[in-house]
């Protein structure tokens, strides 16, 4: 993989700007930095091997050379979606799903951030703000994906079962392919960010609708209870054992199934 053959791939989709690097600690970092200087919106950063490549809640994520898909595109926020922060991160989780299902794979939402294919952990979203004050200047919306079998860690490292388009699909995947695949869904889903059409969606792919869950975190008292859906900002509303309905927040959580 290489800058001009991304580059050809992506020669129809209306980037802002675009880097690649062969090597690099964190695409979230750089475009972190890429957005303070001033990079338009729809900017991506790129990378074919990530050092110090990380998940939510502080977890670092794997990215080995020539094996995954590690980028980070810039978003420069209208005030209506500084509203809807809540909502990029199942944005970038959507697009996955949907460049996935050009694959033929059906892949599955663990709330909040995570992609799963056969209840297994294929991809992850992790967005974060750059602020101007009390504004939100823009977002960064990083995705990594488990593309060939060498990008799965071992178990040891894993706290949630994980695989690869190619384990699911028994033969490789080129990854330049899916590249604008993934930004162009990408941009789509953010044309209805919070629409009517964007939550039923992200409802119908949720991992573990109708079954019983833990959640918990540094913030959230641990809760049993069924998925039964998604609140109106995108809050996982569950049912527990006494009928009640409770909504759980955004924030550092973890899900689980309840046997798991």
């Amino acid at each position: 993989m290489n800058e001009k053959e991304i580059k050809t791939a992506l020669r129809e989709i209306p980037l802002g700007g675009f880097r690649f690097y062969q090597q690099i600690g964190s695409t979230n970092d750089t475009a972190l930095a890429w957005a303070t200087e001033g990079a338009p919106d729809h900017s991506l950063v790129v990378a074919d091997e990530q050092l110090t490549g990380r998940g939510r809640a502080g977890n670092t994520w794997y990215t080995p050379p020539g094996a995954a898909l590690a980028l980070s595109l810039i978003l420069r926020p209208s005030t209506e979606e500084r509203n809807q922060v809540s909502l990029f991160t199942a944005l970038g989780a959507l697009a996955v799903c949907k460049a996935l299902k050009e694959y033929g794979l059906p892949a599955e939402i663990k709330w909040p951030n995570d992609v799963l294919i056969q209840g297994k952990k294929v991809a992850g979203v992790l967005v974060e703000t750059v602020w101007m004050g009390i504004e939100i200047e823009s977002l960064i919306l990083g995705i990594g994906l488990n593309v060939l079998k060498t990008a799965v860690p071992t178990a040891d490292k894993l706290s949630f079962e994980a695989t690869s388009l190619e384990h699911a699909l028994n033969h490789p995947v080129d990854r330049i392919d899916l590249i604008p695949v993934l930004i162009r869904h990408l941009i789509e889903y953010r044309s209805i960010l919070g629409s009517e059409t964007f939550l039923l969606e992200w409802q119908q792919a949720l991992a573990f609708s109708g079954h019983t869950v833990l959640v918990w975190g540094e913030k959230q008292t641990p809760t049993t209870g069924k998925i039964v859906g998604l609140g109106s900002d995108g809050r996982l509303v569950l049912e527990t054992k006494q009928g009640e309905l409770v909504e759980v927040h955004f924030g550092e959580v973890h899900l689980r199934p309840a046997n798991h």
